[in-house]
């Protein structure tokens, strides 16, 4: 029987809708700073701990997700988790790939679960934002 996975417990902030971690009670932007649950019950009480902040207008939707150890952090298994945790998609230049978090880091993040990762444009490209 395979050992089951552990997980993060994540929500997005309602202030500015950026995604963030639980890390000891309180919530953190990067995905490397979060807690790790290897057990259950953990989990569940950090789910639950986590809906005080729901009912104090902080985060919505806290749930948890599962994340495989790598050297470098954990590594999400779910290729939406992967997403989430860079930040926007549109440009390299917002959100937390701006931080250093890389179209890159997420392929090889992918590559290490044999998940195709997703396709970013070359680095040149058109800064024109107009509808």
């Amino acid at each position: 029987m395979a050992k089951p996975l552990s997980q993060i417990l994540t929500a997005n902030r309602l202030r500015d809708g950026d995604v963030v971690y639980w890390h000891g009670g309180r919530w953190v932007e990067a995905l490397g700073e979060a807690d790790i649950f290897a057990a259950e019950a953990e989990a569940k009480a950090a789910l639950e701990a986590a809906q005080q902040a729901v009912a104090a207008n902080v985060v919505v939707n806290p749930y948890l997700f599962e994340v495989r150890p790598d050297a470098d952090g954990p590594v999400p298994v779910k290729e939406r988790e992967i997403v989430r945790a860079a930040g926007p998609t549109v440009h390299a230049d917002l959100g937390k790939q701006a931080g250093g978090l890389t179209p890159d880091s997420i392929r090889r993040a992918a590559a290490a679960r044999d998940v195709r990762a997703p396709v970013f444009p070359a680095k040149e490209r058109d800064n024109d934002v107009s509808i």
